[in-house]
């Protein structure tokens, strides 16, 4: 997934801890090569893009089904500040592939005009999902996704969060007592600690990346997502340009926020609406992570911290 793993398992002995911490990556590997990956011919999401234009479509998976539909309920509430179609965009952009040091040289920004004709392709309401299987409320248990021509799919902005739901339900099937597993800026915590102790999880200072802001102090199960321009950026013109794009303009994000902090239990929530809310702000944002009932921690462009209550509650300043 282009990020580094961390893992930190309490279990009853080695062996265990072990075998648990290979089925992580296991199972990581697992969902970037059959369901994530827009690279790998293996994955759905590289052969859905395949169909774009066809008219045929492509047959998701229940697991897929659920995350598409979820993120495109997400861009719906989001008005179109979340979008999973930036495919497109993002390959023009590349910026990913060169803060990986994939590209030499110097960085050249895309051509208006073409990023123009690139954005013309994408946009979550010309998705089109054709529900195959219904659950007895009507839910969209399977769909068939239809793409039209020139659009690409990316979860580059969902797949983390949706991979920590998967850990979690694996860990639920194992001996491990607690656990915390990061991916990057997504973090699942799980369990306990042995002597009955929060999970920390710090929160970097977005203008010093060697610090932190605060500390979180968790309990239980939670999943924890930051989307920052400081995480995967490059210079040009004298300008930082970061990876989070906004879909109204396919430039990169200018919302008045360095980075967001989301609190939530289920983990692809709390990594696509820290998308979401980057792009939004802190306002709008701060706005529609209450309606989801997460918690949530901006800071601004004048290095102002805002957050939501329940975030206040758990949150420890640096130092303190």
């Amino acid at each position: 997934m282009g990020t580094v793993v961390r893992q930190t398992l309490y279990a009853p002995d080695d062996h265990t801890a072990d075998w648990v911490s290979a089925e992580v990556m296991e199972l990581l590997n697992r969902l970037e090569e059959q369901e994530l990956s827009w690279r790998l011919e293996t994955s759905e999401i590289c052969a859905a893009n395949k169909t774009a234009g066809n008219g045929e479509g492509y047959l998701l998976s229940s697991d897929m089904t659920g995350v598409i539909v979820e993120c495109m309920n997400l861009s719906k509430r989001a008005e179109g500040a979340f979008d999973i179609t930036l495919g497109p965009v993002v390959r023009l952009w590349n910026i990913d592939g060169w803060a990986a040091g994939e590209q030499t040289g110097a960085y050249t920004m895309p051509e208006p005009s073409i990023l123009r004709q690139a954005l013309e392709s994408c946009g979550y309401e010309k998705l089109e999902l054709k529900p195959e299987v219904l659950g007895e409320k009507g839910e969209i248990l399977q769909a068939r996704i239809f793409l039209p021509a020139g659009m690409q799919l990316d979860l580059g902005a969902a797949g983390k969060g949706y991979a920590l739901d998967k850990l979690r339900d694996s860990l639920k099937e194992s001996e491990i007592g607690g656990a915390v597993i990061s991916l990057g800026g997504s973090v699942l915590t799980y369990g306990g600690k042995p002597d009955g102790t929060d999970w920390k999880v710090g929160i970097l200072n977005p203008l010093d990346t060697a610090e932190y802001i605060g500390i979180l102090s968790l309990k239980g199960q939670w999943c924890v997502s930051t989307s920052g321009d400081y995480e995967r950026y490059v210079e040009a013109d004298g300008a930082r340009c970061h990876h989070i794009i906004d879909p109204a303009t396919g430039m990169p994000a200018d919302s008045g926020v360095h980075s967001v902090t989301i609190l939530t239990r289920e983990g692809l929530l709390s990594d696509a609406l820290s998308t979401a809310c980057f792009v939004l702000g802190a306002e709008k944002g701060m706005k529609l992570a209450q309606e989801y009932g997460a918690e949530a921690l901006f800071v601004t462009f004048e290095g102002e911290i805002l957050m939501t209550e329940g975030m206040e509650s758990c949150f420890s300043p640096a130092g303190h």
